[in-house]
């Protein structure tokens, strides 16, 4: 597995969003690795910046980042990049992968086992988008930081 790691939840300036990124090799190990720096990256929004993430957004982010991350090592070929940003009173969630072929929730059925992985993140998440990229597309959710029984996210429209 290769990682690079870049802004690591520093905060350049009062206007500056607090953001983590890596780029991952796009084996299945990156799958664990990506969780792990989600979890870190908002620990450390936590401690550092005394941003208020509660452990239900801190739960909803390592799966939507597990269930994004996995879909692209099983069905895009070569590296996989995940960028974490604090928007608000959300985290932004964006994974990138080669495969310029966009997502889509498969039709409901009782039978199915496995390809939930995005329904699993519409669920839990505030907003949701998908772009092509020049290469590839770019698959983002937002999750609020703050819990919320109504979903919404204190002065922020979801995309």
């Amino acid at each position: 597995m290769g990682q690079t790691a870049g802004d690591e939840g520093q905060k350049t300036g009062d206007s500056e969003p607090v953001s983590a990124s890596a780029a991952f090799d796009g084996d299945s190990s990156c799958i664990g690795a990506a969780r792990h720096l989600a979890t870190g990256f908002l620990t450390d929004v936590r401690a550092v910046h005394g941003v208020r993430v509660s452990e239900r957004a801190l739960g909803m982010t390592q799966l939507v980042v597990s269930e994004l991350v996995t879909n692209a090592v099983k069905h895009a070929p070569g590296p996989v990049m995940l960028d974490l940003q604090i928007d608000g009173g959300a985290v932004r969630v964006s994974v990138w992968d080669s495969d310029p072929v966009l997502p889509d929730v498969a039709s409901t059925d009782p039978q199915r086992v496995g390809r939930h992985g995005l329904e699993i993140t519409l669920a839990v998440s505030q907003g949701y988008e998908v772009h092509r990229e020049p290469v590839g597309k770019r698959v983002t959710a937002l999750i609020a930081l703050a819990d919320d029984p109504g979903g919404s996210i204190a002065g922020r429209t979801p995309f």
